[in-house]
């Protein structure tokens, strides 16, 4: 008989070695499945994710039938309080059964409140500057003497992507 090894040497995944405290700080909250947390916006849509954040979850005396609790700021309510039986149903679909009965909103001030400062949205990307003639002539100019014609084409988007950064911090 042969000695099986581990392939990890006694190296354990990070995965592995943290599941037992996500799991423990979502079951605080109330999130029995952290798979809610995160991936919210792909339980919910999108839409839904982009105006409002779950907060915790509920159970009452009886442990079946919680209430998810929402946060969104007060103008988003209104048409969250419209969409309450799809992200119960959504939600219900992550779990695997009916462990959400009801859908509360907690409406907060965009600003001025701790909780109410988070953002929703992703922040934008900023535009790329555009590039003028000169700072292309400059980045041909400084890559002509290698020889190599890959590295050359390198070396001019390097120059040129460092032109560009400086002449739009001036």
């Amino acid at each position: 008989m042969t000695k099986r090894y581990s392939s990890t040497r006694g190296f354990a995944r990070t995965s592995k070695l943290l599941n037992t405290q996500i799991r423990e700080a979502g079951e605080k909250r109330g999130f029995a499945v952290a798979k809610l947390l995160t991936h919210w916006a792909e339980v919910v849509g999108q839409d839904i994710a982009s105006v409002a954040q779950p907060i915790k979850i509920g159970y009452g005396r009886g442990g079946m039938g919680g209430t998810l609790t929402l946060l969104t700021t007060g103008a988003q309510a209104p048409m969250l309080e419209m969409q309450k039986d799809v992200i119960r149903t959504r939600v219900n679909a992550c779990y695997g059964y009916n462990a959400i009965a009801r859908v509360h909103i907690t409406q907060t001030a965009p600003t001025g409140f701790a909780e109410g400062q988070a953002q929703f949205l992703h922040a934008p990307r900023k535009s790329k500057p555009a590039e003028t003639p000169e700072i292309r002539a400059r980045a041909s100019e400084l890559a002509e003497d290698v020889g190599s014609p890959e590295l050359r084409a390198a070396l001019e988007r390097l120059a040129r992507n460092v032109y560009t950064k400086t002449s739009t911090k001036t």
